[in-house]
């Protein structure tokens, strides 16, 4: 997924259900999704990836014409499209099912139905795994994760750590308010904050983070030769 911004996703929906379709994509567009391309079955799936590609499927488990096993195998069989995320929604709850996607390379697995809270999370945490992708191809290697603000600062509380990689929009503390933590604690006030955003450099909200001591800005999509010259600037290497 070269993409980092979830409005910026092309996404497959693979779904038998006209009605299953309609709910997703209204979850997906809700999140700022603008690019949704349906299918019905696997082989409508096969030719929409084919001829145009995807950041992310999501995908039912059965259809007509086969099971969404089979599509994940051909994703993954394939070197152009390995790299595509794969979400499944199932109301499968058979381990032996479930585990034959993990070891294909599933990125999330979703209950279905699912609220769209497990949606976000699910799309949050593919644009974790970017990022810590990048990160580690400029070779960084002991990366931890954590799902918002209050998650970053008990592991901050907890462990030293020398840089801090955080989004701007996220629920219970904000990547603000996580930047003011990080500022005004003696202990961590040292600390390199790169911040992810989307938000337009002469916005209010960018205006009230500079004040935080942040120290650099990242527009959406995470861009490795971007980050590579913030880093070479923040660690001194």
């Amino acid at each position: 997924m070269e993409k980092l911004s979830i409005s910026d996703l092309n996404i497959v929906l693979v779904e038998p259900s006209d009605t299953q379709r309609k709910i997703i994509s209204t979850f997906l567009t809700k999140e700022n999704v603008k690019q949704i391309d349906s299918a019905a079955n696997i082989t409508e799936a096969k030719q929409l990836i084919d001829q145009h590609g995807a950041d992310l499927i999501i995908s039912a488990m059965y259809f007509e014409d086969g099971a969404a096993i089979e599509l994940l195998k051909y994703v993954k069989e394939h070197e152009s499209l390995r790299t595509i995320p794969f979400m499944l929604v199932s109301s499968e709850n058979r381990t032996s099912k479930l585990e034959e996607f993990k070891q294909a390379g599933v990125a999330a697995i979703l209950p279905k139905p699912f609220e769209p809270i497990h949606l976000q999370r699910a799309l949050n945490a593919l644009a974790r795994n970017h990022i810590r992708r990048v990160l580690e191809g400029m070779g960084l290697q002991k990366i931890k994760e954590a799902e918002n603000g209050a998650m970053a600062l008990t592991l901050i509380k907890d462990e030293a750590f020398d840089l801090v990689v955080t989004d701007y929009n996220m629920p219970e503390m904000d990547g603000r308010e996580l930047s003011e933590f990080i500022r005004f604690n003696p202990e961590t006030a040292h600390i390199p904050i790169i911040m992810v955003t989307s938000e337009a450099a002469d916005s209010m909200h960018m205006a009230n983070i500079q004040q935080t001591g942040v120290n650099a800005l990242c527009d959406k999509p995470f861009e490795p030769n971007e980050v590579r010259a913030m880093l070479a600037a923040l660690l001194g290497d």
